[in-house]
Formats: structure tokens, C-alpha cells, sequence
């Protein structure tokens, strides 16, 4: 009788172990969304602003605590109606139309993994377009702004997590105030 029962023990155990070792391994789980970046390196490619020469920052980069948590995803940089909008960086236009009644140009950046958004803007590109550093993608539209004032919301993303966008910018185009140049002393006028 002890036999029986540990030779069916025996069959169940060499069972069981063969469905452990054949069953599919688990898939490791996504990672969960995080609002900024683990790796939030960004390369300081951009070569103008996107509105004027220094525009006023009207509203900063406001990181939110959660994915979904309040918090602002870009800068609002102030220009009027009709100013010119400009790549802030070599890129190809990823989405130029309407999202929720406002005008959005995006484009992807050259040898990068980054987006960036300028919002509202009336395109004058089309998807799929090659656009230089400085070239003019759009004009500010009057309305639908979410500012006091018209302005252009900037943003930059990688995936799904946004950025600060003023990390684009090389410390000389951060600077305030035109270059000067100074006296040279000690040497000879020709």
C-alpha cells in the first residue's frame, strides 16, 4: 500500500516539476510612468529661440510630483499675434494641425529621442517636413492660449516624459544682454 501511494507521490512530483520548469517565464511589468525622466540628459543643441531674440519667460517649468499630478509640461514664452515661430533645432515636423481647437507643431529632433511642441501656432509646415535650427514653422495665433497674455506654450518630451525645454538651449543663448567687446590694452594700434 506505501508503495502505491509513493509511486503516486513520485508521478505527481515529476509532474509538477516539469510543468515548473516548462511554464512560461513571467514578463518583467512595464515600469510605471514617472513625470521626469531617470535619465533626463538633454543634449544642448538648440540654436534659437523659438519666438524673438530673448522673449520673456512668462511661466517655467513646473515638474508634477505623479504622472497625472498638476504642474507645468513647458514654458510659456511671451510673443505677440503673428510673431514668427521657429525650430529651436534641425529636425522633421512630426504633427503640424488643431488638438482641441488649438493650433500644435511638433517636431522631432535630428539624432536625438526628443520632441518638441509649440502651441498655439498656425503651421506653415506640413508633416513630414525637413526644418533647419531657426527656420519659421509657424506664426502665434491670437486666441487659445492658455496665458494672460498671447504667448507660445514650448515643450519637450522624450517618450512619454516632458522636459524642460529651456535645457535645449546653450548657457550663451540663456545669457541676457548682446556681447561686448572689450578693449585689448598694450597693443599697438596699426
Amino acid at each position: 500500500m506505501r508503495a502505491k501511494r509513493y509511486g503516486r507521490c513520485g508521478t505527481w512530483l515529476v509532474l509538477g516539476i516539469l510543468l515548473l520548469l516548462t511554464a512560461p517565464t513571467p514578463r518583467p511589468r512595464p515600469p510605471l510612468l514617472t513625470p521626469t525622466a531617470t535619465d533626463t540628459a538633454v543634449p544642448a543643441i538648440g540654436r534659437a529661440w523659438p519666438v524673438g531674440a530673448r522673449p520673456t519667460v512668462l511661466r517655467g517649468w513646473e515638474p508634477p510630483a505623479t504622472v497625472y499630478g498638476r504642474g507645468h509640461r513647458g514654458v510659456d514664452l511671451a510673443a505677440p499675434p503673428g510673431s514668427p515661430v521657429r525650430a529651436v533645432a534641425p529636425g522633421r515636423v512630426a504633427f503640424a494641425g488643431r488638438v482641441a481647437g488649438r493650433g500644435v507643431v511638433s517636431v522631432e529632433l535630428t539624432g536625438t529621442d526628443l520632441r518638441t511642441t509649440y502651441e498655439p501656432v498656425t503651421a506653415s509646415v506640413e508633416k513630414g517636413a525637413e526644418v533647419a535650427a531657426g527656420e519659421v514653422v509657424g506664426t502665434v495665433e491670437p486666441t487659445g492660449s492658455h496665458c494672460t497674455t498671447t504667448c507660445v506654450h514650448w515643450g519637450l518630451r522624450r517618450g512619454e516624459t516632458y522636459l524642460d525645454p529651456l535645457s535645449l538651449l546653450p548657457p550663451w543663448l540663456l545669457r541676457r544682454g548682446p556681447s561686448r567687446l572689450l578693449p585689448v590694452l598694450d597693443v599697438p594700434l596699426p
